[in-house]
This record gives structure tokens, sequence and C-alpha cells, in this order.
């Protein structure tokens, strides 16, 4: 799989799981985070392709992999949470049963968002957006487009 230039140059995958308990709860959690960050771009009036993924195509691609990426839903489902989770900073973590990772400094534009459960990995989407990570994450990827 290829992607096109248009997702390459400005686009942003969400990566959920492969296995059936992911694609059951946490694809549709990551077509909810589609639908916020689409919001949230449609009040600024900027523009991203936005594609929801399995982690599969994610890590048998190498163009893919060059694209800012959400990994949404834990290690034990999603495959790019398992490889991120000692590549990435901690965020944010809660009890070890809710984390948040990513580089604040924003220079490496990949997260990975999950819970030990799919109301824990709710919870961290929630908080994701909530406390304002969405929103520098997304400023990044648009100024990364945009140069």
């Amino acid at each position: 799989m290829f992607p096109d230039n248009e997702i390459i140059e400005s686009g942003l995958l969400i990566v959920t799981g492969s296995t059936l308990r992911a694609e059951q709860a946490d694809r549709p959690l990551a077509y909810h985070l589609k639908n916020v960050i689409e919001k949230q771009l449609l009040d600024q009036s900027r523009d991203l392709q936005i594609v929801v993924i399995g982690d599969l195509w994610y890590l048998n691609s190498q163009a893919l992999q060059k694209i800012p990426m959400i990994s949404v839903g834990g290690p034990g489902v999603n495959a790019v949470a398992a490889n991120l989770y000692e590549k990435l900073s901690k965020t944010l973590i809660v009890d070890e049963r809710l984390v948040i990772q990513m580089d604040l400094h924003l220079q490496d534009l990949r997260a990975s968002v999950w819970g030990t459960n799919h109301e824990l990995t709710v919870n961290a989407v929630e908080l994701f957006i909530d406390r304002g990570l969405l929103k520098n994450f997304l400023s990044a990827v648009l100024a990364r487009c945009h140069d």
C-alpha cells in the first residue's frame, strides 16, 4: 500500500489495533476522535486529511510511518501502542492503567492514547482532548504540513 502524496504531505493517521476487540471498541473511538479533530479544524478553517487505519497497515508501510499519527488502544490490542511503549514519553499516567504518550516538544509527531480496558481508553482519549494535548499536537502537525 502506497499512500497518495496528499496524505503524506498533509495527513494524520489514527491507528487502531486489528484484533476483534480493537475493531469493536477502539475503531469507533478512533472515528469519534477523527470527528473531534475535523470539528476543531473546521473552527480554525484548516484542512488535514485524516485516515483511520489498522496497526498492521501502519507497521508494514515505511511510507505510512512518516505521517503524523495517533494510536488508540493499548499494547494488548494495538501493535503500534506496544511498539511505542518504550519509545515515547509517558505524558500522563493514571495508576498504570490509563496512559497518554507523546513528545511534549512535538518533534516526534506520534502519540499513543490508551487504557487497560475500553472504559479507560475512552477516558484517555477524553483527557487527551480536554487537557489540550490534542490541540498542541494538531498545531504541530499543521505547522509541519504547511511549512
